[in-house]
C-alpha cells in the first residue's frame, strides 16, 4: 500500500482530508499539537484516525528536519502540507511565528520530500494571499497584495513551491482555501463562535458593520479537491483557488444561523480588526477546468450540517 504524509494531520483539515485518503493508502501524520487552539481538540481527532489500521502518528514539528527527513522516505508517494501557524490576528500581534512555521517549515517539507522522492506535494494556502481587492471574483491573476504577517507567509510558502517545481523537479500544487468551515473546524472561528452563543442565546459581536463578505467553503468540497489531486499531475506547478463560489455578508450569515438554531442573540458591533479582509470570492473556473472541481454543499447546507453536528458535540467543543 502506497504511503500518504499529511502534517498536521491532526487539525480541522488536516484530519478530514487523512480520514478520507486513508480509505486507500497508508497514511503517517505528522502533528505537533500546538496550543493556538486546545489541543485536546486535536488528540480527539486524532482518536478517530487511529481507529483506521492504515493510520499511524508521529508527534513532532515541521520545523525539526531531522524528523522530517526520518518520515518523508522514499516510500512516501504523496505529501499533504496541512500545517502552518494559523491566525489572521494573531499574526499581526506576533509576525515572526508564521514566517517561521509557514514559510521554514513549508521549506523543510518542500526539502525533505525532493530529497525522498515524492510524487507530489499538495501544499495548503489561503485566499489571504490575495488581500487588497482590485476586483471579484479573485482569479489567479489578481495581484497579491497580503494585509497580514499570515497572508504574507502563506503566499511566501507558494512561491517556494513554485521554484522547488521549476527549478528541482519536484511536482508541487497550492490550494487557496477559502473559508473553510464544517465539523471539528477551529472553535475560534466565526462559525463556531456564533453557533455556540446562538444556542445559549448570548449576544453575538460582529467587527465592522457586518457588511463585510466571504466565500465560505464547506469541508467535504476542501477534501475532494485535494483527494483529486492523487490521480492527476495536470495542477503540478499551479496555485488555484477552492472555494464556494458564492459569497455571503456576515450579516447574513448571522441571520441565516439564526433562522437554523432559532436563536434570538442580540448582534453586538465593534470596530474592524486589523489584518481582516474586506470581502473575499473565489472564482473557481481554473479549477473546475483542470481537476473537475465542482463545489457541492450551500452555504445554508453547510450550516445547518455544522449545527447538527455541534449540537451532538458541543460538550467537548470549546
Amino acid at each position: 500500500m502506497s504511503k500518504v504524509v499529511i502534517t498536521g494531520g491532526a487539525g480541522f483539515i488536516g484530519s478530514h482530508i487523512a480520514e478520507e485518503v486513508a480509505k486507500e493508502y497508508e497514511v503517517i501524520i505528522i502533528d505537533n499539537f500546538d496550543a493556538y487552539y486546545s489541543p485536546d481538540l486535536k488528540r480527539r481527532n486524532l482518536e478517530i484516525l487511529l481507529a483506521n489500521p492504515n493510520v499511524r502518528f508521529v508527534e513532532g514539528d515541521i520545523t525539526d528536519t531531522n524528523l522530517l527527513r526520518r518520515v518523508i522516505d522514499s516510500d512516501v508517494e504523496f505529501v499533504y502540507h496541512e500545517a502552518a501557524q494559523a491566525g489572521v490576528r494573531i499574526s499581526v500581534e506576533d509576525p515572526f511565528k508564521p514566517n517561521n512555521v509557514n514559510v521554514l517549515g513549508t521549506l523543510n517539507v518542500l526539502k525533505a520530500s525532493l530529497d525522498a522522492g515524492v510524487e507530489r506535494v499538495i501544499n495548503a494556502s489561503s485566499s489571504s494571499v490575495y488581500g487588497k481587492v482590485q476586483y471579484l471574483p479573485f482569479d489567479e491573476a489578481h495581484p497579491t497584495m497580503p494585509v497580514s504577517p499570515y497572508g504574507v507567509s502563506k503566499l511566501a510558502a507558494e512561491h517556494y513551491c513554485r521554484v522547488f517545481y521549476e527549478v528541482y523537479g519536484l511536482p508541487t500544487v497550492s490550494l487557496r482555501y477559502f473559508t473553510v468551515y464544517g465539523p471539528r473546524m477551529r472553535p475560534d472561528l466565526a462559525i463556531s463562535i456564533f453557533t455556540k452563543k446562538m444556542l445559549e442565546n448570548e449576544p453575538i459581536t460582529v467587527y465592522g458593520d457586518g457588511e463585510q463578505t466571504r466565500d465560505f467553503t464547506y469541508i467535504d468540497d476542501i477534501v475532494k479537491a485535494n483527494k483529486q489531486l492523487l490521480r492527476t499531475c495536470s495542477a503540478d506547478g499551479v496555485a488555484m483557488n477552492i472555494g464556494g463560489g458564492n459569497r455571503i455578508s456576515v450579516n447574513d450569515l448571522v441571520d441565516t444561523l439564526r433562522e437554523i438554531v432559532r436563536s434570538e442573540s442580540e448582534i453586538v458591533y465593534t470596530d474592524v480588526q486589523k489584518g481582516d479582509a474586506e470581502h473575499t470570492l473565489a472564482n473557481i473556473e481554473c479549477a473546475k477546468r483542470v481537476i473537475s472541481y465542482e463545489p457541492s454543499v450551500s452555504i445554508r447546507s453547510g450550516l445547518n450540517l455544522f449545527v447538527s453536528w455541534y449540537r451532538r458535540n458541543s460538550s467537548g467543543y470549546n
